[in-house]
């Protein structure tokens, strides 16, 4: 059973996301992945004109005279939310976690992938796989989608983001568009990064709160790691050890940037205490214009 506050949430999200779409996103969700790709239809003899390089040299040598292989616009894409639920997820200084951003934002970019029927398909992860919703199109599968990244109840807190994009390069074989949306609080996923990137269309959306860069001056604070549940006390009053903490925060952040950049995978920064909408809207431009 689904309880009310939660289909409440589900539609207050449908409502919204699919505004912003109708508005905002259609035009350039439509123009930056519709018709990219094109895919082997069938072959048919060689006539004037034709590009010699179509030519199918295994059917041309079967049959004595020269065939060309036919491309046709690939329409139907795929896309594939890859979803972080791991215990930083749950943090948010503000009125909204991480988690109900990423399922905000992965809202508004299934409704868009929806609106051009698009497939549709769902990967939560924290430390192991936790679902796997394969592709499909409709609205009531977009639904469910919303639904999941909302309520799903993880048995993991820790983070893997090198074991969730394994198992994504074995589950999905056709070349997909891929958002993965995740803090990025977690190592030794470069490589499989590349790999994945270079199959599918990845584009990471990297979620961020502001209270994550800086620290209170408080005097003693208790602290708890919301992956492996560690009690720390912090001196918060000491001007040496927020200046650290800022310099270490720094150093994550800027390595997440640089892990993107140096493979050339697009992303995003989202903050959990403002607007998204701008810095998508600013991808979506971006992007379309180095097409």
């Amino acid at each position: 059973m689904i309880d009310k506050e939660l289909l409440k949430q589900v539609r207050e999200i449908e409502i919204r996301t699919k505004g912003l779409v109708n508005q905002v996103f259609s035009g350039e969700y439509h123009s930056v992945f519709k018709g990219r790709g094109m895919e082997f239809s069938e072959v048919r003899e060689y006539q004037f004109g034709d590009d010699i390089r179509n030519i199918d040299w295994n059917v041309t040598a079967r049959f004595g005279h020269p065939y060309v292989k036919i491309f046709e616009e690939e329409r139907e894409l795929t896309v594939i939310m890859m979803i972080d639920l791991s215990g930083s997820l749950a943090f948010g200084s503000k009125e909204k976690t991480k988690q109900r951003i990423a399922a905000e934002v992965s809202a508004i970019l299934s409704f868009s992938a929806l609106k051009n029927n698009d497939k549709v398909g769902l990967l939560l992860f924290t430390d192991k796989i936790e679902k796997f919703v394969p592709p499909r199109k409709g609205r009531k599968h977009v639904l469910r989608i919303v639904r999941e990244v909302l309520s799903f109840k993880p048995e993991g807190n820790r983070t893997n983001i090198k074991a969730a994009l394994e198992y994504l390069n074995k589950a999905i074989k056709k070349r997909s568009i891929v958002f993965l949306i995740s803090d990025f609080i977690d190592e030794g996923y470069e490589k499989i990064l590349r790999v994945v990137s270079r199959r599918h269309d990845l584009i990471g959306l990297v979620l961020e709160d502001r209270r994550e860069k800086e620290i209170p001056h408080v005097g003693l604070l208790r602290a708890v790691d919301p992956e492996t549940q560690q009690e720390i006390w912090l001196d918060t009053s000491s001007r040496v050890f927020r200046q650290n903490f800022i310099l270490k925060t720094k150093e994550l952040f800027d390595r997440k940037k640089y892990v993107f950049r140096s493979n050339k995978i697009d992303s995003v920064n989202i903050q959990t205490g403002e607007n998204y909408i701008k810095p998508l809207v600013q991808f979506f431009k971006l992007r379309e214009r180095r097409w």
